[in-house]
């Protein structure tokens, strides 16, 4: 059995209260999206993440792509590291081998691999381009795709629901979104035995780099978020549910009103933990800065202008080695 060395790692069990499960039934379908919008306003304003239900996407789906990410991380590493991200260079798809990525490098080495994935592009650009697919695994093209077109549609009607909850029209984010960047990735945290502390954990500390996540965990569980009285709260998984978070470029979009908020994933439950998280931004070339509903005279913006692109970019650099000599465009 695993025990904590660092008490900075140990959290508490969630409260509702703290993460709430929202119905999203409503959005999706329009029958009452301010309603679903409230919620998800409050939700974004208390915590920076909650749960979501009756989403739409089919947990056949779901299931099937999880197979496929076992079958993946389970392939010997020389036919992993063929896909090694490094071979895409700006475009940053492919596989990431264990401690190749740190998101929090000055405190913790992150304890897992992955393998991320986007839209198919001609175009070699920061974050566009082709996939690097597995051929060992001939499902694993088809399923991906399925499964990223789903949760992408998903995504966009959550940040209707955003726009909503702040008095912006539902479709206000979309001349931002024209071609967003997008990473879909597929995660394996292996589980740590022993003597475990922050120095190296499944995922370091760390707030999300872009607009929003839509995770999908299984029934392992080790999430933890950091809430505003700054204490560790677990985020187990909820059958039937993916778990949303909104990431730095809501903060400054809300002028802090939304607040992008910690979290790092720890797994000391002596099994392999997977999740498969979508990670949907603006364009490149998008501006971001408060939006007007957000700004007054006694909340005078907060934040200078910048692109999404030049900010997503340098966080990476400061995870992946392989960026440091180069440049943007």
């Amino acid at each position: 059995m695993s025990e904590f060395t660092d008490v900075r790692l140990a959290s508490k069990q969630i409260a509702l209260n703290e993460i709430p499960v929202i119905d999203v039934a409503a959005l999706i379908d329009n029958s009452d999206p301010q309603g679903v919008a409230l919620q998800i306003g409050q939700a974004c304003e208390k915590v920076g993440f909650f749960y979501i239900k009756n989403h739409g996407v089919d947990q056949s789906l779901i299931d099937e792509m999880y197979a496929l990410t076992k079958e993946f991380f389970d392939l010997p590493y020389e036919q992993k590291n063929k896909l090694n991200v490094v071979n895409s260079g700006q475009t940053l798809r492919g596989y990431i081998p264990m401690y190749a990525e740190n998101v929090d490098p000055t405190n913790t080495r992150d304890f897992k691999e992955c393998y991320d994935y986007g839209a198919h592009t001609d175009e070699v650009s920061p974050f566009f381009g082709s996939n690097q697919m597995p051929d060992e695994l001939p499902r694993f093209k088809v399923v991906a795709e399925a499964y990223y077109a789903k949760v992408f549609a998903l995504s966009r009607k959550l940040i209707s629901g955003i726009s909503l909850s702040l008095g912006l029209p539902a479709d206000y984010f979309e001349k931002l979104q024209k071609k967003p960047i997008t990473i879909q990735r597929i995660l394996h945290y292996p589980p740590q035995m022993g003597k475990v502390s922050q120095e190296e954990i499944g995922i370091g500390a760390h707030t999300d780099y872009g607009f929003l996540t839509v995770l999908s965990q299984d029934a392992v569980g080790g999430l933890q978020v950091r809430n505003r009285a700054n204490e560790w709260v677990s985020a187990p998984p909820i059958e039937g549910t993916f778990i949303v978070n909104i990431g730095d470029l809501v903060q400054t979009l809300t002028n802090d009103r939304y607040v992008s908020t910690m979290h790092r994933v720890v797994n000391i439950s002596g099994k392999e933990r997977y999740s498969i998280p979508l990670f949907i931004d603006l364009d490149f070339d998008a501006v971001v800065e408060p939006v007007s509903t957000c700004v007054s005279d006694a909340q005078p913006s907060k934040y200078e202008a910048y692109t999404c692109g030049q900010h997503k970019f340098k966080r990476f650099v400061d995870s992946y080695a392989h960026l440091k000599d180069l440049k943007v465009g």
